[in-house]
């Protein structure tokens, strides 16, 4: 749900005093004692009196009017304020930013995707027909393109632009390309593509009578004729026409790595895992945060995967033997899901540097999800690599977490090239900071560290705590930067009564060659 409500200082003090002073559902006339205050209420006025009284804090020009999105609550009663903002009535991309309280409604920390005030003519030069003529010619074989839209993009002072969104295929890929052309001088100035593939760089005891290929005999208990889960809204898995498989009884697959309904069973198990671990872990509801998790298709011609903002999409390995539905790489695809739905979205950033991001945060939940499932030897057991079950080219696994040099040479540390580097490959350092964080540069396995130093392991359960809250932190200008500021607060905010977890956050980064932010709070 997508609830905007505008921020002005009188409309706030009146719509503040209605939400708390309102009873709460259930309650009877008469009753003395007051009704416990929602956070998430608490929350929202708190959050909403900042943003109007600080507009230098938010980069508020005179022409933005800025709406609350929603409110996320997470663990430990933390509460999350979403806002974006129009500029002279125009969309603004990247002018959103987050606002962090307590359940008792103290703001504790903001996250800003603008770095400073709009100050933007807002006439364009060339028409919204040439802007989608210069949009469309960006995919090779377009299906459809949305109306240009005249979009304010927060680029420095921000800059006029036209979006379009243009589906198709491009290089034998599906493709959901955002383009931005400049509306004063009509060239592009920034694209960014939702498809992120996974890429080469209480009732009755169940019975257990579904067969998988990567994890023998389990129960995904789903509806008595249908691959959906009755349990976890949204969770379904099909063919490549989008068709929930359907059968004669609840019992699934064969077992071989060629069946396309073994596949579903296998990327049932592991998005059932994925829900859980969320659940009990990181303290999300559902996979998109509200309840509900995405469906899914097998049987993609392609040594691939990938999440195209809608849907997850599994392929085969190159050799043609086995399904890619590992665990790691359901995790990893339900992970792009996750990123999207969070504060920000996946989109923009500078260059490849929030996809490299995107990608991480694929790999970091693929490994949380097998650590939380703890499959023993001879299934899937848990560990740092990405994708190793499928063999997708032939080389093992596709990327190394602990150690992102030993696969394809990938980079461990964070640099300047990092923005110009392949989304895969930029995923290294973060995927590099978070091992470091779980289990530390000693741990198993050892961890080298850009900087020679040596970091203490916090646990992969704390370690995805801290992660998963630094996502609900996110803004559209995400980079690693922004998430060692967001996941030291995190830190701090989720483990108040120890420093050990925030100054290992610190450690990890600075292992990872992103050095301490101005305005990072101390441990």
């Amino acid at each position: 749900m997508r609830h905007q409500t505008a921020i002005g200082a009188a409309a706030l003090s009146a719509c503040l005093a209605v939400a708390l002073s309102a009873p709460a559902i259930g309650a009877t006339a008469g009753t003395t004692s007051p009704a416990k205050p929602d956070p998430r209420t608490l929350a929202a006025g708190s959050a909403d009196r900042v943003v109007a009284a600080q507009p230098s804090t938010y980069k508020t020009a005179p022409e933005d009017d800025i709406f609350r999105l929603g409110v996320v609550s997470s663990l430990n009663g933390l509460q999350h304020v979403s806002y974006a903002r129009t500029h002279a009535g125009l969309p603004v991309f990247g002018g959103d930013f987050v606002v962090t309280t307590d359940a008792s409604g103290t703001v504790l920390s903001s996250s800003v995707s603008q770095t400073k005030a709009l100050d933007v003519d807002t006439t364009a030069k060339i028409s919204a027909a040439q802007a989608a003529k210069t949009s469309r010619a960006r995919v090779s074989k377009v299906e459809s393109a949305s109306t240009p839209q005249l979009t304010v993009l927060a680029d420095g002072a921000g800059r006029l632009t036209y979006e379009t969104v243009v589906t198709g295929v491009h290089k034998k890929a599906p493709t959901k390309l955002h383009v931005f052309v400049d509306a004063k001088t009509g060239k592009v100035v920034r694209t960014f593509d939702e498809v992120t593939a996974a890429g080469a760089g209480a009732g009755a005891a169940a019975v257990a009578d579904d067969r998988s290929h990567y994890h023998g005999t389990v129960d995904i208990s789903t509806a008595a004729t249908s691959m959906t889960d009755p349990a976890r809204p949204g969770l379904s898995c099909g063919g490549q026409n989008g068709q929930t498989f359907t059968g004669a009884d609840s019992a699934w697959g064969n077992g071989s790595g060629t069946d396309l309904e073994t596949a579903c069973v296998d990327a049932m198990h592991a998005a059932q895992k994925e829900w859980d671990m969320l659940k009990e872990w990181l303290g999300r509801n559902g996979m998109n945060g509200s309840g509900r998790g995405f469906p899914m298709r097998v049987g993609l011609n392609q040594a691939n995967a990938f999440w195209n903002g809608q849907y997850t999409n599994y392929g085969r390995n190159q050799a043609g033997t086995k399904q890619a539905t590992g665990m790691d790489v359901v995790g990893h695809e339900n992970g792009h899901g996750i990123f999207q739905n969070t504060p920000g979205g996946s989109t923009g950033g500078n260059g490849n540097e929030k996809g490299g991001m995107n990608e991480s945060a694929g790999d970091i939940f693929g490994a949380l999800v097998e650590f939380y499932a703890n499959e023993p030897e001879n299934l899937d057991p848990p560990d740092y690599l990405v994708g190793e079950e499928v063999d997708l080219v032939g080389r093992g696994p596709i990327r190394n977490m602990y150690n992102p040099s030993l696969v394809n040479n990938d980079p461990n540390c964070y640099s300047s090239s990092i923005p110009r580097t392949e989304v895969h490959k930029a995923a290294g350092p973060q995927n590099h900071w978070f091992v470091l964080l779980a289990v530390g540069s000693n741990g198993t396995p050892a961890s080298p560290t850009c900087n020679n130093s040596t970091v203490t392991g916090i646990g992969i359960q704390k370690a995805g705590k801290v992660f998963m809250e630094g996502l609900n932190r996110k803004t559209t200008a995400w980079s690693h930067a922004a998430a060692r500021t967001a996941t030291v607060n995190a830190a701090k905010q989720l483990f108040p009564g120890s420093t050990a977890e925030c100054t290992s956050v610190k450690a990890a980064w600075a292992a990872v060659s992103v050095p301490a932010q101005s305005g990072e709070p101390a441990c």
